[in-house]
């Protein structure tokens, strides 16, 4: 019987990445076959039984769903304050899955959702810098050579950005300006502080493209389930 490293499995269950298991192997939070495990090089197979926090992982299908994203809902699984949740509707519907990274609760567009752990690690590594694309409305105008700027990469509190693409869509003299934005970085609110830096506020903020995928046929509160020539060709671009 096929052998692999208990990190893996627990990935492989949905109900975590695999570096996240590891953390949770080392915290001595899983056990196999009822006795706690806390050497990652430990290796399982389709027959043991293992745990985490006392819950038995079940193999589940892999589901990969595109879902458009509204503004106002928390890109978690729960939240303490009882707002709205990327995964209410999935949980609904009998689906365990997992928001890939995260937008912001003000931030609309395209979110991944999955349960499988090792996709995950793909979209989300920084090594592998996936691009995502925002489409910014500013009260203001970015000047061309603050778009440069922004190009090079600018100091944010914590640390340069990474060098980005900006494309103005919709210059409005001195009022607004509508741009779209691609990164590969993923830090919190990186967006919203990028323009920030400037002075600029942000009004509105959608993620239009993550990777070669973009919301086409969707509205907001919408999803589709991923091709898997999409899986494929996304795990792959990661790795390129």
């Amino acid at each position: 019987m096929t052998e692999i490293r208990l990190q893996k499995a627990i990935a492989n269950s949905g109900v975590t990445s695999r570096r996240k298991a590891e953390v949770l192997i080392t915290e001595g939070r899983v056990s196999v076959n009822d006795e706690i495990v806390t050497e990652l090089g430990t290796k399982v197979t389709r027959s043991d039984k293992i745990e985490v926090d006392g819950v038995l992982i079940t193999k589940e299908d892999k589901v990969y769903i595109l879902y458009y994203k509204p503004a106002g809902e928390i890109s978690a699984v729960e939240d303490n304050r009882g707002r709205s949740t990327v995964t209410d509707l999935f949980t609904e519907l009998g689906k365990r899955v997992y928001p890939v990274g995260r937008l912001d609760y003000d931030t609309s567009g395209i979110l991944i959702l999955t349960n499988d752990g090792e996709f995950t690690q793909y979209m989300t590594h920084p090594k592998y810098e996936v691009t995502k694309t925002y489409r910014v409305k500013v009260d203001g105008i970015l000047k061309r050579h603050e778009q440069k700027q922004m190009e090079s990469g600018i100091m944010l509190e914590d640390g340069k950005t990474a060098p980005s693409e900006v494309n103005v869509i919709r210059d409005k003299k001195n009022k607004n300006m509508i741009l779209e934005v691609t990164l590969h970085e993923g830090r919190n609110r990186q967006v919203r502080r990028m323009f920030e830096h400037f002075g600029l506020k942000v009004l509105k903020l959608t993620r239009v493209n993550y990777d070669f995928l973009n919301l086409e046929g969707l509205g907001e509160g919408e999803y589709r389930y991923l091709k898997p020539h999409e899986i494929k060709k996304l795990v792959a671009n990661a790795k390129a």
